[in-house]
């Protein structure tokens, strides 16, 4: 083989640079937390707006509740609410299924040192 056909051969080896651009990452653990802490925020702040929402409403204006204009709010709470607390307990159960994989590896480990 040449050395021009080298060259091309290392330049054009795809299958390596799609192994190097595919590599799964973890992400840093501190991203995780402020991702939780901001989907914690986001969770409390759709209650409290809920709250709010409902101490503030009076006879003519639950009477109003029957036009479906005037349910933006709440439908915007639940839904910011719903989808932040989701994505908290999704947070959650990955940590615990990292803590039990890891929990189970050095049970098993400890089984087979044993044996």
């Amino acid at each position: 083989m040449t050395p021009s056909e080298e060259r091309r051969e290392k330049a054009w080896d795809v299958e390596a640079l799609l192994g190097d651009a595919l590599r799964p990452i973890e992400p840093p653990e501190r991203l995780s937390g402020r991702i939780e802490d901001t989907f914690t925020a986001l969770s409390a702040a759709a209650a409290s707006e809920l709250s709010d929402w409902a101490e503030e409403l009076s006879d003519s204006e639950l009477r109003a509740l029957r036009d479906p204009r005037n349910w933006v709010r709440p439908v915007v709470a639940v839904g910011v609410g719903g989808v932040a607390t989701g994505a908290l307990v999704l947070f959650e159960l990955r940590r615990r299924g990292k803590q039990e994989a890891s929990g189970l590896k050095g049970l098993a480990e400890g089984v087979r040192d044993r044996f």
